[in-house]
């Protein structure tokens, strides 16, 4: 069921389906709760599960000039205890993993997992946040031609092209997003602090779902993350880029939902 609630006086868009207990799952930067469309339809058999339109994107408003991962993890709070919840299994793709740590760290007794979908704990390098600067300037010039180029270049380039209907949806949902909010976005990612303290030191199983060709996220770099926390877990999938939801949608949804399962059940 689709639903709005009021968050600083902003419109933030959600849908809740199924029963059971509650796994959140939050999309990556540019795209909106409807890429979960595939994965929600399988687990709320098992799960009931809240998709989220982050700040600024699918049908949830602008809050700021910039989102910090602390803003979105407090939209993403307003819409757990709208509904009632008190415990989750959080998962993120990408920025939205970012928000989640962010929520987790921030929100430990409500927490029971969190899945780390080709995301990371670290903060921006300096470079990292050089190349953000040099995209919010490209998003002003010309942002329909950043968003074209963009999406293609998160997948394994090897195998782009048979995911042409993929990536044109993909470009479709972000060209719904106006310059502000991609910016806003951008200055969120390019400022945040990072969680790798509280990754060594949480007791929440983290589940880490890395692409061997992700050239947004070096496996090399997710897999020293991933010994970080007291207790682990790693899906290194080949084959695969930044997108392994669409990359690999079997064996990701599969690896989620067990993982999920053995949190509650923990």
């Amino acid at each position: 069921m689709k639903k709005i609630i009021q968050f600083n006086g902003k419109n933030i868009a959600y849908r809740r389906d199924g029963s059971g207990p509650a796994l959140v799952l939050l999309h990556g930067f540019l795209e909106s709760a409807s890429i979960w469309d595939g994965f929600s339809a399988q687990l709320l058999h098992d799960f009931t599960v809240l998709v989220i339109d982050l700040p600024g994107h699918g049908n949830s408003e602008v809050l700021s000039t910039s989102h910090s991962m602390h803003l979105m993890a407090e939209a993403v709070k307003a819409v757990i205890q709208s509904e009632g919840i008190e415990s989750v299994v959080i998962a993120g793709h990408s920025m939205g993993g970012y928000v989640a740590l962010q929520f987790a760290a921030e929100n430990e007794a409500m927490v029971e997992g969190v899945v780390l979908f080709h995301s990371h704990a670290g903060a921006d390098s300096e470079q990292a946040r050089e190349n953000r600067l040099r995209t919010i300037e490209i998003v002003k010039q010309n942002r329909g031609g950043f968003i074209m180029q963009f999406i293609p270049d998160l997948f394994d380039q090897r195998h782009v092209g048979k995911y042409a209907d993929e990536i044109r949806k993909l470009q479709d949902i972000a060209s719904q997003m106006s310059s502000e909010a991609i910016i806003a976005a951008l200055s969120g990612m390019r400022e945040r602090t990072g969680q790798l303290e509280f990754l060594t030191g949480t007791r929440i199983p983290v589940m880490f779902i890395i692409g061997k060709q992700d050239s947004r996220m070096p496996f090399s770099q997710l897999l020293q993350q991933a010994e970080a926390p007291s207790h682990s877990e790693i899906l290194l999938l080949d084959h695969v880029g930044h997108m392994g939801y669409i990359e690999a949608p079997k064996i990701t949804l599969q690896a989620m939902s067990h993982f999920a399962s053995r949190c509650f059940a923990k």
